[in-house]
């Protein structure tokens, strides 16, 4: 995505200072998939999943135009709600502290995010402050009902089925759920008992209407040219699957 360039920093004077619609950078899209998901949006599509290879902007893009829309008060949506799953807590044994501690390593990816698309480093903060912003894990979200909310289910793969159900059975009045993962970025084939419930809730979203899906490929990598020609060496080494 391209941008106009800002230095990123922490506002002067009053650190508590909110953030607004107008604070939110401008990015247009780099490829014809990243055009696609902008266009689908536009159209009012609430019902989308950005499949396929890292370093395409899945997040980043789902990221921008939810808070677009939460920051824009002449819509309904009050916040985005970020879910997914700690899967990788499942190889450290035992972690102390509270759910939202044991959570807070998983932030970091939307703080970054959140830092580029405000160009302030306080930016994820004063978002959950101005309770535009919920992180949440799967392990949380039973009994829960999202109304008027943007959900985004990140690292897809990690959930199993069970989870993706319940999480899409939390989709609540005027909310959209936009899905990002990849299929072959998995961190359940560690755990012989679990496995990622991904592909089987993607069978079952391609026989809904709603359903939009976009589906990335190595030639829209952005996150640099390393990445994606260690993507390419993998396919031909035939590592993972061509996409």
């Amino acid at each position: 995505m391209t941008k106009k360039t800002e230095s990123i920093s922490t506002p002067k004077g009053n650190v508590h200072l909110k953030i607004k619609i107008d604070d939110l950078q401008t990015f247009d899209p780099l490829t014809n998939n990243q055009k696609k998901f902008f266009e689908l949006y536009k159209r009012g599509d609430y019902f989308i999943a950005l499949l396929g290879s890292p370093g395409v902007g899945k997040t980043f893009l789902a990221l921008l135009k939810s808070l677009e829309e939460v920051l824009d008060k002449a819509n309904s949506f009050e916040k985005v709600v970020i879910i997914r799953s700690a899967v990788q807590v499942r190889d450290q044994g035992f972690v102390p502290g509270t759910l939202e501690e044991k959570m807070a390593m998983y932030e970091t990816p939307y703080i970054d995010i959140c830092k580029t698309l405000f160009s302030r480093k306080d930016a994820w903060q004063r978002l959950c402050e101005q309770s535009h912003i919920d992180f949440i894990s799967t392990t949380a979200i039973r009994g829960r009902t999202f109304d008027d909310a943007i959900l985004i289910v990140d690292e897809a793969a990690n959930l199993s089925w069970m989870e993706l159900s319940a999480v899409m059975t939390r989709v609540g009045y005027r909310s959209k759920i936009i899905i990002c993962g990849d299929l072959f970025q998995n961190d359940l084939i560690k755990n012989k008992n679990d496995t990622s419930g991904l592909s089987k809730f993607l069978d079952v979203a391609r026989t809904m209407p709603e359903f939009s899906e976009i589906n990335f490929t190595p030639d829209d990598i952005i996150r640099s040219s390393l990445t994606k020609n260690f993507i390419i060496a993998c396919q031909n080494k035939g590592l993972i699957p061509s996409q």
